[in-house]
């Protein structure tokens, strides 16, 4: 039997090979929604301060994110994706882990989504729990990977992720919540923000002030 290891062994690269061109054709024929957010009107002083913001078309407070702290954008990858600069849009370790761990406790412990997922079920406005909207999930993830850099991707999410209300984006979040621009953070601050975004309804700091400092 051992000459017919080194068939086997070949017959096995290229069958691997194949499963490979497919998921890339999978991925390259992948149809993405628009990728230009929509940003509201903003009025500004000479000093660049912001005098007036407008909403966009459909009634929710979205703006340039501008200069954010660099604080919170550690820690948001290090709370929700601390593989983000070293995964190509799926982190196997998290799902397995994911999955793992709810098969052992017979439901949901903890999610396997990475940030380029979020951004994907966000630019599409899906859901979070059925497979199928997983699976799709997944393939826009990888799509975005292979068509945009990092810190694009980041900057889709700190445009669209949910503050509560019709609050999307870091900028509109933290000057309805805390009165200034997203430049300069405390931890507590940025803490918040990494957790609203989760349940951006249970969690909103003037309804459910206690849910949210437990976040």
């Amino acid at each position: 039997m051992r000459p017919l290891l080194p068939f086997a062994l070949a017959a096995g690269l290229f069958a691997a090979g194949l499963s490979r061109d497919a998921a890339d054709l999978w991925i390259d024929r992948t149809a993405l929604p628009p990728l230009t957010v929509a940003t509201g009107v903003e009025v500004t002083a000479r000093d660049g301060t912001l005098l007036r913001a407008f909403t966009v078309a459909d009634g929710r407070w979205r703006l340039e994110p501008g200069a954010v702290d660099p604080g919170f954008l550690a820690m948001l990858v290090a709370y929700e994706d601390k593989r983000f600069y070293r995964h190509g849009g799926v982190d196997s370790i998290a799902l397995l882990r994911a999955a793992g761990q709810a098969a052992a406790a017979g439901r949901v412990v903890s999610g396997g989504s990475t940030l380029t997922m979020q951004v994907a079920r966000l630019i599409e406005g899906s859901g979070t729990g059925r497979l199928a909207g997983k699976l799709r999930q997944i393939r826009v993830a990888l799509a975005l990977e292979r068509r945009l850099t990092k810190d694009q991707i980041l900057g889709l999410y700190l445009r669209l992720a949910p503050y509560g209300g019709n609050l999307e984006g870091i900028r509109a979040a933290t000057l309805a919540w805390f009165g200034k621009e997203p430049r300069r953070l405390t931890p507590a601050e940025s803490a918040l923000l990494v957790a609203l975004p989760q349940s951006p309804e249970t969690r909103r700091p003037d309804r459910a002030p206690a849910a949210a400092a437990a976040a």
